[in-house]
């Protein structure tokens, strides 16, 4: 393992509060620099691949003006029916979301991507997240919605704050992944890269 003092910088590739809040549980110090990419899904691309190729490419554009760095990228696609669902940005389309996707099963898709700036190499995982939300009435729906205003979020819901309300099952091997940052895969990433968690 690398001694903390001569460790890589640290680099997360996004402008996300909760993806910072996620990777501060780490204890490791790391700064947090947005990468301004064109997050638009290609025609016919699938959604995990979607996710896939935004969080290596969030992750590349960082790499490339900061050198000898490790680069964390990621990136969540959520999907109806094989159909992506993004980011609602107003209360209609979030509460519309909301009625389309109760009493059924949502999956996330959250890509990582952990580029090494010392080898110019990087390593990528998607982990899945199938979610299955409450079938609920509109009223309170609409009452959420107003409470905690998740229009920033794919499936206009929060399952770390009053969200997770309206969800009936969560399953995956990382519960991390569905707040937008797969922790136990990126610790492993980080591992293989060499770096300590403890000190020794």
């Amino acid at each position: 393992m690398i001694p903390s003092s001569t460790a890589p910088r640290l680099i997360l590739a996004s402008s996300s509060q909760y993806r910072r809040e996620l990777l501060a549980r780490l204890h490791l110090p790391f700064e947090a620099i947005a990468p301004h990419i064109d997050e638009t899904p290609l025609d016919s691309e699938a959604p995990e691949a979607t996710a896939l190729r935004l969080a290596r490419a969030k992750a590349e554009a960082i790499a490339l003006s900061h050198p000898g760095a490790l680069v964390i990228g990621s990136d969540q696609v959520a999907t109806l029916d094989g159909a992506q669902i993004g980011k609602p940005g107003d209360h209609a389309r979030a509460l519309a979301q909301l009625q389309t996707m109760r009493g059924r099963e949502v999956v996330f898709h959250t890509a990582l991507c952990l580029w090494d700036g010392r080898s110019g190499t990087a390593e990528v995982e998607n982990v899945q997240v199938f979610v299955r939300f409450r079938d609920l009435p509109d009223a309170e729906l609409d009452a959420y919605l107003r409470i905690e205003q998740p229009y920033d979020c794919a499936g206009s819901a929060k399952n770390e704050g009053l969200g997770i309300a309206l969800i009936e099952r969560i399953d995956s091997s990382d519960p991390t992944a569905l707040t937008g940052l797969p922790l136990i895969a990126l610790t492993g990433m980080l591992r293989r890269a060499g770096v300590s968690f403890f000190g020794v």
